[in-house]
């Protein structure tokens, strides 16, 4: 599924907040943390199989409401905040909608099989050779 931000911007919340670390005096007045909040359940993007399958892989992700919640407080301005959690939420929901491929088992080859023997057989010759005969 192709997410871009316009469709998800329409269904997702911003909470702002003051945030720590550089900026100065900047950082006490302005509030440039962002905390964006993202509802599966109720989004109208995905199927509910896509819900479910996202429900599941972002449980760790969800607070205590349900919500997706993904904090950015990395640089000075409020709208770079934005744009780095709009696209932290995109890469997570892409990744979780992806699925892993099927693994097809295998056999080992005769020629794998034939070296591991022939390697036991070369060490147990060794540890024979060690034992002291007694006779």
């Amino acid at each position: 599924m192709n997410l871009s931000k316009s469709t998800l911007q329409t269904e997702i919340t911003y909470k702002t907040s003051r945030s720590g670390g550089k900026g100065g005096q900047n950082v006490n007045k302005v509030s440039s943390k962002v905390e964006l909040l993202f509802n599966i359940n109720e989004s109208g993007l995905f199927t509910e199989e896509e819900k479910l399958l996202l429900a599941d892989k972002l449980q760790n992700r969800l607070n205590k409401d349900g919500l997706v919640q993904v904090i950015c407080d990395e640089e000075r301005s409020q709208y770079l905040n934005k744009e780095k959690a709009m696209e932290r939420l995109i890469l997570l929901l892409t990744k979780a909608l992806q699925k892993p491929k099927a693994r097809k088992p295998t056999k080992v080859s005769k020629a794998a099989k034939a070296a591991r023997l022939d390697n036991k057989k070369k060490h147990a010759a060794k540890k024979e050779n060690r034992k002291v005969s007694f006779e």
